[in-house]
């Protein structure tokens, strides 16, 4: 099967590696010149929680030739536009593209490349790109836990997802979910809050549930996503045997204090690991904001349920990008936390 990786950043670099070293051959493709050319060079060097080095095969999209059986998609969702017509030229009719990508972009990428080929999943780990050929895997990925989710739109159990499977799993763990936008939105819960608020306060994942309101802003922004499924009849996901809407439940101080725990126990292990909103803001790039937390506040609207952490978090994420906020905990002042009682 012949298998790539498009946008090979640190998630995708570290994909790309494990899929080697296992035996599965992968291309690795990505438009940073100076990445490619030290993978091509010097191999993927895998560092943190895993450590390690192996040869790859990385390319240009411009290097790109033939036809691949399948291509997870690792690109972040505001490339779409530009990078999946192109990509359409390495398609053939039984191609398999599984999109990887953070929020809720299957629809998206079917519009594009068709929903014939397209199928998803949440990645339940995490990386941070160090320089150009070296990534760190910020969480332990050998331990057993699944690592990723994938399915059909549909939620069919089809042959062409159990063959993305059995790539995958060269990584480590996956399963294959019947309700692949249930497992979107519980990783968007993650997306949303974490990442949020970690670009928000320029704060690795630690620092920001060190601080008792950026913790509970976390909470917040979980309980407009719970809102917005409970309206539109979407049914969570678990992960870690968690029920996820345990995390946007603030009624009482018990129940906050429930949704604290969660999120405690969810990054007990990722408490390093920086956001790749945050990467990008300190790399002066444009984030995915839109596509995570303003996808929340464009449901929210759509369903009538009001998200004023979310949009909050847009705001100050967007000042950033245009330099009229500072990359600080001091941007907690735009959130007005409610009193419990």
């Amino acid at each position: 099967m012949r298998a790539a990786i498009y946008g090979c950043g640190a998630m995708g670099t570290v994909l790309g590696a494990f899929l080697t070293k296992n035996g599965q051959n992968v291309d690795l493709i990505d438009s940073y010149v100076e990445h490619v050319n030290e993978l091509n060079r010097n191999g993927a060097r895998i560092i943190g929680c895993s450590n390690f080095t192996v040869d790859v095969n990385a390319f240009t999209p411009n290097q790109m030739k033939g036809k691949y059986d399948i291509i997870f998609i690792f690109t972040k969702q505001t490339s779409n536009a530009e990078a999946l017509p192109y990509l359409k030229n390495f398609l053939h009719s039984d191609s398999i593209v599984c999109t990887l990508q953070n929020g809720v972009p299957e629809y998206s990428v079917s519009e594009y490349i068709g929903g014939n080929r397209t199928i998803g999943g949440t990645v339940l780990w995490g990386a941070t790109f160090i320089s150009p050929g070296v990534s760190e895997v910020t969480q332990d990925v050998t331990s057993g836990d699944t690592l990723f989710d994938i399915g059909e739109i549909d939620g069919k159990l089809t042959d062409r997802i159990k063959k993305a499977a059995i790539v995958l799993e060269h990584m480590g763990p996956v399963t294959i979910v019947n309700n692949l936008m249930g497992a979107r939105w519980s990783k968007l819960i993650y997306n949303s809050c974490m990442s949020g608020m970690s670009a928000a306060t320029g704060s690795i994942f630690g620092d920001v549930l060190d601080n008792p309101k950026s913790s509970a802003c976390l909470s917040y922004i979980a309980k407009e996503i719970v809102e917005i499924c409970d309206k539109t009849k979407i049914k969570f996901e678990p992960s870690m045997g968690m029920d996820m809407r345990d995390f946007g439940k603030v009624d009482t101080k018990e129940h906050f204090e429930t949704s604290q725990k969660c999120f405690r126990k969810f990054y007990a292990d990722k408490t390093t690991a920086k956001a790749s909103m945050l990467q990008d803001l300190e790399k002066g790039k444009k984030t995915e904001v839109d596509m995570i937390n303003g996808f929340v506040v464009q449901q929210g609207i759509k369903h009538g349920v009001p998200t004023p952490f979310n949009d909050t978090v847009v705001k100050i994420i967007k000042g950033i990008e245009n330099k009229e906020l500072p990359l600080s905990m001091d941007n907690l002042k735009f959130f007005d936390i409610p009193e419990l009682v």
